[in-house]
């Protein structure tokens, strides 16, 4: 990317996006500070749940996802169904490819700490239904294939992740320690409930805001006047999230900084990986950049809060496999925003400014399925 197209960019983004690696970087400072400092916070938002669903969390995500929701446009999704080839890639990268690279890293890095491995992988089988879109949106990724792709990874979840959750920390785990491992019992009801809860409530809030917005004040006022006010307020949402996330486990992560380091260090790199292999892969197969941007961040991505969710139901909420599943989202939102870069200074050298790959004039896109 040129440093012309890069102020372009940047000219483009609202002061909150403009600086968002440091408002994420301040906010997980002050939580973690707030955590350590007053230990019993976690406690006070601890009550404020719903069975395992935390509500202050819940809030933080619902308005993270709700303007970007309300910014899809739905209008164009029949076309966009189309594209089975990307969607195809998309299953494979997030339900196949995923799930072993996370399994071959827990067992890698963490051979010796059976908890902190299950927490990884129950983490590594949930695929991302939340910041996805944050990211895409930053990364300049294509809204509507994003919307459709979440919706396909909500589907999966609820039908397989209870299945595969079974397989990898019970079967396949036996094969590799070569005896008992450790049996894991997922209700699809519960995978279900966060889907419905986390997805759906925005989902259908962006959808009614939408159209009774375009219905009333028309179209060219959505887009010039009522998205660009609601769509900042999404990044607020994502950083009172995270202020809380870190709030919650700052004295974890002050107190028992070894232990925070062996879970991070894998997960890190599979962020980086998955990223990678998705990019690298979709560039290969001629996506357009915004859809390369789509796929890749949705393939690096997890659903952190349901991963919290089968950990503290399964194994407790002081057990290592809810801790693991907690350092998941604070190791992912610095990766993923440092991701959103590396994907801006990529495009530069691997796309051409219309998006299509460099040195091939032929678009792939919704017509070519």
């Amino acid at each position: 990317m040129t440093n012309t197209e890069s102020r372009t960019v940047v000219g483009r983004l609202s002061l909150i996006d403009r600086f968002i690696p440091i408002w994420i970087f301040v906010t997980m400072a002050l939580g973690v500070g707030l955590g350590y400092v007053f230990p019993e916070i976690a406690s006070v938002f601890d009550i404020l749940r719903i069975d395992t669903i935390s509500l202050p969390i819940a809030i933080g995500l619902l308005w993270m996802m709700y303007p970007v929701l309300t910014k899809v446009n739905y209008e164009e999704l029949s076309k966009v169904a189309t594209a089975w080839k990307m969607f195809g890639v998309s299953i494979i990268l997030n339900w196949v490819i995923g799930p072993v690279i996370m399994f071959g890293l827990a067992w890698l890095f963490l051979y010796d700490l059976p908890e902190y491995r299950e927490g990884l992988i129950i983490t590594g089988l949930a695929r991302c239904i939340a910041m996805v879109l944050i990211w895409n949106l930053l990364a300049g990724g294509d809204n509507e294939y994003c919307a459709v792709l979440v919706a396909l990874n909500s589907i999966f979840q609820m039908l397989f992740y209870s299945v595969l959750a079974y397989f990898y920390i019970t079967i396949a785990s036996s094969w590799v320690a070569g005896g008992e491992a450790t049996v894991v019992q997922v209700s699809m009801w519960d995978i279900a409930r966060s889907v419905l809860i986390f997805l759906g409530i925005p989902l259908v809030a962006g959808i009614i805001t939408r159209f009774t917005v375009i219905r009333h004040k028309g179209r060219q006022w959505f887009e010039e006047s009522f998205a660009p006010r609601l769509s900042p307020t999404a990044m607020i949402g994502l950083l009172f999230t995270i202020f809380v996330m870190f709030s919650m486990k700052g004295e974890y992560i002050v107190n028992l900084p070894m232990d925070v380091l062996r879970i991070a260090i894998p997960l890190l790199v599979y962020f980086v990986l998955m990223f990678g292999v998705a990019y690298i892969l979709s560039w290969a197969l001629r996506f357009v950049y915004p859809q390369t941007a789509t796929i890749s961040f949705t393939a690096a991505s997890n659903n952190f809060e349901l991963a919290i969710a089968v950990a503290v139901g399964t194994f407790g909420i002081n057990s290592g496999q809810a801790l693991a599943t907690v350092v998941g989202p604070l190791i992912e939102v610095p990766a993923l925003i440092g991701l959103v870069y590396v994907s801006l200074w990529a495009k530069g050298f691997l796309f051409s400014s219309d998006g299509t790959v460099k040195g091939i004039g032929a678009r792939v896109g919704v017509k070519d399925f």
